[in-house]
């Protein structure tokens, strides 16, 4: 048995492999992340029902283990910021703020070589997407 935040078996395998500047994506319970994932991203199915389990729940273990160095969400159509995007906020590292990435660059993004990891989630609110970039762990 593990003593940290993160027990899931095939999520530690992929953060371990992973290293800077390798992205992973939070995604929510609408995002099609069967066509638009990256061909290096493991998916993790997280969404066990509706609401379950949550976005917010999932970045704020994430954010328990692994150094972020950035962090991006799909943008709304209209520009107007979604509530869950000061959740995200607050969940991150101090220093660390969402930048906004317009939706079809958002998939582009995401289906990049770089991303190594996605996980669907069951979450219910929209644009409760977040692509995180694992930053460096300085030495001591």
């Amino acid at each position: 048995m593990l003593k940290t935040s993160l027990l899931h078996p095939d999520i530690l395998r992929a953060v371990a492999g992973a290293g800077h500047g390798a992205k992973i994506l939070i995604a929510d319970g609408n995002y099609p992340f069967a066509t638009t994932a990256g061909p290096n991203a493991d998916v993790v199915y997280l969404n066990l029902a509706p609401g379950l389990v949550s976005a917010t729940d999932t970045l704020r273990v994430l954010a328990s283990i692994i150094p972020i160095e950035a962090a991006h969400v799909m943008q709304t159509a209209d520009g107007s910021e979604p509530p869950i995007f000061s959740e995200f906020r607050r969940l991150l590292p101090t220093g660390i703020d969402i930048a906004p990435i317009e939706r079809f660059a958002f998939y582009d993004t995401v289906g990049q070589s770089d991303v190594c990891l996605v996980i669907a989630t069951g979450e219910q609110r929209i644009y409760a997407n977040i692509l995180l970039t694992i930053g460096v762990v300085m030495p001591e």
